[in-house]
């Protein structure tokens, strides 16, 4: 058991060092002032967002970026509070705000074709979008002023045909939230890390963007129809599987989306487990592996802590092994955190650390057992 324990540690050691190392290989993008020359369709599907869609309408307002070079796509998924009416009062009554023509910003109502709501959604908007590039982001969501430009940037000055982009938590005024936000920068510390060894295997669709000639010649959500989340990273899957150097990340502060954590327990549960649901479908080795590995050394972790109170193992051992993971990976979570200019939320490390190892193996564990609920939805794995 000793064997394994130590076993299990070196390759976690191994594995988010040399994610460390990826993270710095990626290059900062700076956007330079550029012609605007990308058009694109952003596609914004929503279910019951009527708390969030003013924040999000505002940051839409404020963008910097030429009107007549994108439009709005918001696809409606049975929204039964207001979401359909604020977004009509914006294109209806004050468009003059946005400085574009009404038909610059839809409202689609989604059709139900697979059990991936948010899937249908974004192909039926891809049928209708004028543009080229498709970007996608969440109505929960909030915009930077420059988002649009530097991603124009970016196309320009990088050949690629899908672009992953920052995204990271805001208003994190809860220890809850809080310690949503390490657990998420950990995974986009990972994410970036992935791409400096060459080895991308995440992204998030809050912050995402694509030629739709590939979409299409990818089938779309062909093939995962089946998995209610996961379109951002089932693609990114096939898009890499196809060549690799489609796709590239784009690693600058003013590109950089915010979006809300969940506000209960029960509904960050329920979040983790509609991830988790999507992680036995993934066709990424690499990705599978990190998963493997990442899970076995928080399962350590708890195990060991039982067999210590059990008087099976020596303390020693399972505190070493617990400062050696939490060294390393405050390492990664630095890096992230000064990357997004949250270095003052690593404050809530320490109940981080305490709290993780028994909520990754609990999400693991129930995830394989039981159905979630998402948007009033009930869904299996």
């Amino acid at each position: 058991m000793i064997l394994l324990f130590t076993v299990i540690t070196i390759l976690y050691l191994l594995l988010i060092l040399v994610l460390a190392f990826g993270f710095d290989k990626v290059d900062y993008f700076k956007a330079e002032d550029l012609k605007a020359e990308t058009k694109l369709s952003v596609i914004i599907p929503f279910r019951n967002e009527a708390k969030n869609l003013p924040e999000l309408l505002a940051s839409i307002e404020v963008l910097n970026y030429p009107k007549s070079h994108y439009e709005l796509i918001f696809v409606d998924d049975e929204s039964s509070d207001d979401s359909v009416e604020i977004i009509s009062k914006v294109n209806d009554i004050i468009p003059s705000l946005f400085g574009i023509t009404l038909t610059d910003i839809k409202i689609i109502n989604n059709v139900r074709t697979s059990k991936s709501p948010k899937k249908d959604a974004i192909t039926l908007a891809i049928k209708i979008a004028k543009y080229d590039w498709i970007v996608t982001t969440d109505a929960d969501c909030v915009l930077p002023k420059f988002w649009l430009d530097t991603l124009d940037c970016f196309i320009q000055k990088k050949q690629c045909k899908m672009v992953v982009a920052p995204v990271t938590y805001h208003q994190t005024d809860s220890l809850l939230k809080r310690f949503q936000l390490l657990d998420f920068l950990s995974l986009i510390g990972a994410t970036i890390g992935g791409f400096g060894i060459g080895k991308p295997f995440l992204c998030n669709g809050a912050n995402l963007a694509y030629k739709k000639e590939l979409f299409l010649d990818l089938n779309g959500f062909n093939g995962n129809n089946e998995i209610a989340s996961g379109d951002d990273i089932f693609l990114l899957q096939k898009t890499i599987k196809n060549n690799k150097s489609d796709v590239k990340f784009l690693k600058s502060e003013s590109a950089i989306v915010k979006t809300k954590a969940q506000p209960t327990l029960k509904t960050l549960i329920s979040q983790r487990k509609r991830w988790a649901a999507k992680t036995s479908s993934y066709n990424s080795t690499f990705g599978k592996v990190v998963g493997l590995i990442v899970l076995l050394m928080n399962a350590v972790l708890v195990c060991g802590l039982t067999f210590v109170l059990l008087g099976l193992l020596h303390f020693k051992l399972i505190l070493y092994i617990f400062i050696i993971k939490s060294l390393v990976d405050f390492l990664l979570l630095f890096k992230t955190a000064r990357f997004f200019d949250q270095e003052n939320q690593l404050s809530s490390f320490i109940f981080s650390i305490f709290l993780y190892p028994f909520f990754s193996v609990y999400i693991a564990f129930i995830s394989l057992f039981t159905k979630y609920k998402w948007k009033d939805r009930s869904f299996s794995k």
